[in-house]
């Protein structure tokens, strides 16, 4: 998307922007390792600094890295995302799953194209995408538990070029979230059996591309105590917050499936203030002041564990 945030940095690229924050995450990392190797003599023990790309394309860039052996030596592992309309500096915690699973599908359905007037020549592939959708919201509402988290968003259906002329094919892209892996197991297999099914009814032929992303973050109860801990410090209890679960997609979730660890929410800033735009909207921006306190947050977790 283009970025229409009014920023000195605003990007110079069509289609690409600061649209989730992790500019910010790599300066405030980039902080914390500035303070921390001051201190260096002072620590008994390892960090490492991981500045990862590549965490908005699935699989996601923190998979490579653990494949890579970057967490093989580590103990803990800790992470922060900035979320807007929240008072700045703010820091959330939450125990447990705090995000969603975030696979996505592409599928091209191909059918018959036909002249408007004669529709029963055709193989109808906006008529099938439909009863598609459809039959997919209908999957999740009758077939996934009501106090499950399941959904599936619908980002792109496109077809045809003018109104007389029913298309040869369809095209539909979506996102499928859910936090129990039992359920991300069972909705994919449903979405193959109803876009199978459906296209069989009406003698279409489908393509499907579905593709894994990120499994849920998990919260260990342990890390997200110290996250506590060092917030009363950094903050105080005034300015912490119990984070809601999530059902964003983040792929920390690969470092917290091999090591025990947490992932905690910085607040920043409040829509009377500006920020009202939450992450991925054209205007999204920060206020900068949120990140010396997340700077804080990472020094204090590290001299605490390496005392």
């Amino acid at each position: 998307m283009d970025e229409l945030a009014d920023v000195d940095f605003k990007s110079l690229n069509p289609g690409v922007m600061h649209s989730c924050g992790h500019d910010v995450h790599a300066a405030i990392l980039l902080g914390a390792l500035f303070a921390l190797v001051e201190t260096r003599d002072a620590l008994h023990g390892d960090v490492k600094f991981i500045f990862q790309a590549a965490e908005e394309v699935p699989p996601g860039g923190a998979i490579a890295l653990v494949e890579a052996g970057v967490l093989d030596d580590v103990d803990e592992v800790f992470g922060l995302h900035v979320f807007p309309d929240t008072v700045t500096g703010s820091v959330g915690f939450a125990y447990g799953p705090v995000t969603a699973s975030s696979d996505l599908f592409n599928l091209t359905i191909k059918g018959r194209g036909a002249r408007a007037m004669a529709p029963e020549q055709s193989i109808d592939p906006i008529t099938i995408g439909t009863e598609i959708i459809q039959s997919i919201n209908n999957m999740i509402a009758r077939r996934v538990a009501p106090d499950e988290p399941a959904l599936v968003s619908w980002g792109q259906f496109t077809a045809g070029s003018v109104n007389n002329v029913i298309p040869h094919t369809a095209h539909i892209k979506a996102s499928v979230r859910s936090r129990n892996p039992q359920v991300r197991a069972d909705m994919e297999r449903m979405i193959r059996d109803i876009i199978k099914h459906v296209c069989a009814m009406y003698g279409a032929e489908y393509d499907l591309d579905f593709q894994k992303g990120y499994g849920s973050v998990i919260n260990s109860k342990e890390q997200t105590d110290q996250v506590i801990d060092v917030a009363r410090e950094v903050v105080g209890e005034e300015r912490m917050y119990p984070m809601p679960p999530l059902m964003a997609g983040e792929d920390f979730s690969a470092y917290t499936d091999v090591r025990p660890g947490t992932f905690f929410g910085l607040g920043s800033g409040l829509a009377v203030d500006g920020y009202e735009f939450i992450n991925h909207h054209p205007k999204f921006i920060v206020d900068e002041a949120c990140m010396p306190v997340g700077s804080a947050m990472f020094v204090k977790l590290v001299e605490n564990s390496l005392k």
